[in-house]
Protein backbone atom coordinates (compact mmCIF):
# COMPACT_ATOMS: atom_id res chain seq x y z
CA UNK A 1 0.00 0.00 0.00
CA UNK A 2 1.15 3.79 -1.18
CA UNK A 3 1.60 5.82 2.06
CA UNK A 4 0.03 8.68 2.01
CA UNK A 5 1.56 12.38 2.91
CA UNK A 6 0.39 14.15 5.57
CA UNK A 7 1.50 17.68 5.83
CA UNK A 8 2.73 19.40 9.51
CA UNK A 9 0.42 21.55 10.70
CA UNK A 10 -3.12 21.81 9.42
CA UNK A 11 -6.34 19.91 10.11
CA UNK A 12 -6.89 16.64 9.79
CA UNK A 13 -10.52 15.74 9.60
CA UNK A 14 -12.80 12.40 9.81
CA UNK A 15 -16.06 12.08 8.21
CA UNK A 16 -18.34 9.54 9.31
CA UNK A 17 -16.51 6.91 6.96
CA UNK A 18 -13.41 7.96 9.23
CA UNK A 19 -14.70 7.99 12.38
CA UNK A 20 -16.53 4.58 12.09
CA UNK A 21 -13.13 3.37 10.35
CA UNK A 22 -11.37 4.32 13.48
CA UNK A 23 -14.17 2.64 16.06
CA UNK A 24 -13.11 -0.17 14.02
CA UNK A 25 -9.54 -0.02 14.27
CA UNK A 26 -8.82 0.36 10.27
CA UNK A 27 -5.11 0.01 10.03
CA UNK A 28 -4.99 2.77 7.31
CA UNK A 29 -7.72 5.33 9.38
CA UNK A 30 -5.39 4.53 13.02
CA UNK A 31 -2.24 4.91 10.53
CA UNK A 32 -3.42 8.42 9.10
CA UNK A 33 -4.35 9.68 12.80
CA UNK A 34 -0.92 8.63 13.87
CA UNK A 35 0.78 10.24 11.53
CA UNK A 36 -0.73 13.37 11.82
CA UNK A 37 -0.68 14.05 15.48
CA UNK A 38 2.80 13.25 15.10
CA UNK A 39 2.94 15.76 12.39
CA UNK A 40 0.81 18.42 15.03
CA UNK A 41 -2.26 18.58 13.17
CA UNK A 42 -5.17 18.59 14.81
CA UNK A 43 -7.74 16.14 14.75
CA UNK A 44 -11.02 17.22 14.33
CA UNK A 45 -14.84 15.94 13.66
CA UNK A 46 -18.27 17.57 13.07
CA UNK A 47 -20.45 16.93 16.16
CA UNK A 48 -22.85 15.76 12.88
CA UNK A 49 -20.62 13.03 12.40
CA UNK A 50 -21.37 11.38 16.03
CA UNK A 51 -24.64 11.19 15.40
CA UNK A 52 -24.17 10.02 11.18
CA UNK A 53 -21.65 7.09 12.75
CA UNK A 54 -23.41 5.72 15.78
CA UNK A 55 -24.85 2.68 15.94
CA UNK A 56 -26.38 0.03 18.22
CA UNK A 57 -23.35 -2.37 18.03
CA UNK A 58 -21.00 0.81 18.45
CA UNK A 59 -18.29 0.35 21.21
CA UNK A 60 -19.79 3.29 23.41
CA UNK A 61 -16.26 2.96 26.37
CA UNK A 62 -14.19 2.96 22.78
CA UNK A 63 -16.24 5.91 21.13
CA UNK A 64 -15.87 7.73 24.36
CA UNK A 65 -12.33 7.55 24.31
CA UNK A 66 -11.56 8.44 20.83
CA UNK A 67 -13.98 11.42 21.20
CA UNK A 68 -11.79 12.60 24.33
CA UNK A 69 -9.03 12.97 21.61
CA UNK A 70 -10.30 14.42 19.00
CA UNK A 71 -11.71 18.16 18.57
CA UNK A 72 -15.34 18.07 18.07
CA UNK A 73 -17.06 21.32 15.91
CA UNK A 74 -20.37 22.65 16.99
CA UNK A 75 -22.89 23.38 13.91
CA UNK A 76 -24.43 26.40 14.71
CA UNK A 77 -27.16 28.88 13.09
CA UNK A 78 -24.38 30.74 11.05
CA UNK A 79 -22.84 27.18 10.09
CA UNK A 80 -25.85 25.93 9.07
CA UNK A 81 -26.67 28.87 6.65
CA UNK A 82 -23.05 28.81 5.29
CA UNK A 83 -23.32 24.93 4.64
CA UNK A 84 -26.89 25.51 2.94
CA UNK A 85 -24.91 27.78 0.69
CA UNK A 86 -22.36 25.33 -0.27
CA UNK A 87 -25.13 22.66 -0.89
CA UNK A 88 -26.80 25.19 -3.43
CA UNK A 89 -23.73 26.30 -5.05
CA UNK A 90 -22.75 22.32 -5.86
CA UNK A 91 -26.19 21.73 -6.83
CA UNK A 92 -27.03 19.38 -4.42
CA UNK A 93 -30.02 19.13 -2.15
CA UNK A 94 -29.62 18.63 1.91
CA UNK A 95 -32.43 16.01 2.43
CA UNK A 96 -29.60 13.38 1.05
CA UNK A 97 -26.51 15.99 1.89
CA UNK A 98 -27.12 18.11 4.89
CA UNK A 99 -24.41 15.90 7.17
CA UNK A 100 -21.74 16.32 4.62
CA UNK A 101 -22.76 19.83 3.43
CA UNK A 102 -21.96 20.14 7.37
CA UNK A 103 -18.82 18.43 7.20
CA UNK A 104 -17.43 20.24 3.76
CA UNK A 105 -18.58 23.42 5.59
CA UNK A 106 -16.21 22.88 9.08
CA UNK A 107 -13.36 21.53 6.78
CA UNK A 108 -13.49 24.68 5.51
CA UNK A 109 -12.78 26.98 8.34
CA UNK A 110 -10.35 24.82 10.08
CA UNK A 111 -6.38 25.39 9.90
CA UNK A 112 -4.95 24.71 6.73
CA UNK A 113 -3.63 22.78 5.25
CA UNK A 114 -7.15 20.62 5.85
CA UNK A 115 -6.73 16.84 4.68
CA UNK A 116 -10.42 15.34 4.93
CA UNK A 117 -10.19 11.64 5.53
CA UNK A 118 -14.00 10.49 3.43
CA UNK A 119 -15.59 7.84 1.90
CA UNK A 120 -17.33 10.47 -0.17
CA UNK A 121 -14.73 11.69 -2.15
CA UNK A 122 -17.33 13.00 -5.28
CA UNK A 123 -19.97 14.87 -2.99
CA UNK A 124 -16.82 16.41 -0.72
CA UNK A 125 -14.85 17.65 -3.76
CA UNK A 126 -17.85 19.41 -5.51
CA UNK A 127 -18.48 20.68 -1.89
CA UNK A 128 -15.37 21.64 -0.62
CA UNK A 129 -13.51 21.90 -4.21
CA UNK A 130 -10.00 22.29 -4.24
CA UNK A 131 -9.73 24.07 -1.08
CA UNK A 132 -9.69 20.65 1.03
CA UNK A 133 -6.99 18.19 0.28
CA UNK A 134 -9.73 14.80 -0.01
CA UNK A 135 -8.37 11.38 0.75
CA UNK A 136 -10.50 8.65 0.18
CA UNK A 137 -10.86 6.03 3.13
Amino acid sequence: MARRKLSHEGTLLLDSEGLSRLLNDDETVVALVAEARSRGMEVAISALTIIEAVHRRTDKARLNRILSGVRVIAVGDEEARRASALLMDAGLHGHKYAIDAAVAEAALRQRRPVVLLTSDVDDMTKLCGGRVHIVAV
